[in-house]
């Protein structure tokens, strides 16, 4: 009796975290700590290894989908390494602008609640990812998780605005000097990222804030669902008493 198609792949074939698109996502979390481990000291080699990882964000999907790769664990990966990243630079920000770190505080909290409420009702819904979105939901949450070229230009945009405002606000810890002098060329670019990629940060906020709501809104929705089941299911088992 010939093998099934299950029994014949080899153990690299079944073991899910030896795939590719997982093996890729291994390689952002040795990059972004790195980076985090240079951001005090050497900003230019800590916002290579930060923007590699970034960028590498959008490699580790494509790979899945042309090995045929998509797993669970790799979407949760994927989100978590976003998530961490993402907070410990905004973090360091706050250390870097104490006046605005209450700002960089209420953003790790936005961004951390708003995509695990959204992870934890696409998963009670049985969808297969979180990118799985429903015909009523927002019309800028569809756009945002269907489109791969949207979806890649506003992350990129948002951490843009994070990393000029890193290098802005970076100093030598022992000659209290910026990378550059002021007014280079250096300089005005950061500023000018800054400035251009605001609006886009400012719309990756806005996305927080809708899929917050709306998972908010859809887990309600689902007790309420189980409430007036149980409630019937009580009724009905009341009247069978009574009648019996």
């Amino acid at each position: 009796m010939p093998p099934s198609p299950a029994s014949a792949r080899t153990p690299k074939e079944t073991n899910v975290f030896l795939f590719i698109p997982n093996l890729i996502g291994y390689t952002r979390i040795i990059l972004a700590i790195l980076a985090l481990y240079l951001l005090p000291t050497n900003p230019f080699k800590a916002m290579i290894s930060y923007s590699i990882s970034s960028l590498l964000d959008a490699v580790d999907g494509h790979a899945a989908r042309y090995f045929n790769q998509t797993t669970k664990f790799g979407s949760v990966l994927d989100m978590v390494t976003d998530r961490s990243a993402t907070s410990c630079l905004l973090v360091h920000l706050a250390v870097q602008y104490p006046p605005y770190a209450i700002l960089f505080q209420l953003l790790i909290a936005l961004d951390l609640s708003s995509h695990y409420m959204h992870m934890y009702m696409s998963l009670t819904l049985g969808a297969s990812s979180h990118k799985t979105l429903r015909k009523e939901d927002h019309w800028l949450l569809r756009l945002y998780y269907s489109n791969s070229t949207v979806l890649f230009l506003v992350c990129a945009g948002d951490q843009l605005l994070f990393i000029s405002a890193y290098l802005l606000g970076w100093r030598n810890p022992l000659t209290n000097r910026p990378p550059w002098e002021a007014g280079s060329a250096g300089e005005m670019a950061a500023y000018a990222v800054f400035w251009l990629m605001l609006p886009v940060c400012v719309l990756k906020q806005a996305l927080n804030v809708i899929q917050l709501v709306r998972a908010s809104q859809g887990l309600a929705s689902q007790d309420r669902e189980a409430r007036l089941a149980a409630a019937a299911a009580s009724s009905s088992g009341s009247k069978a008493k009574k009648s019996s």
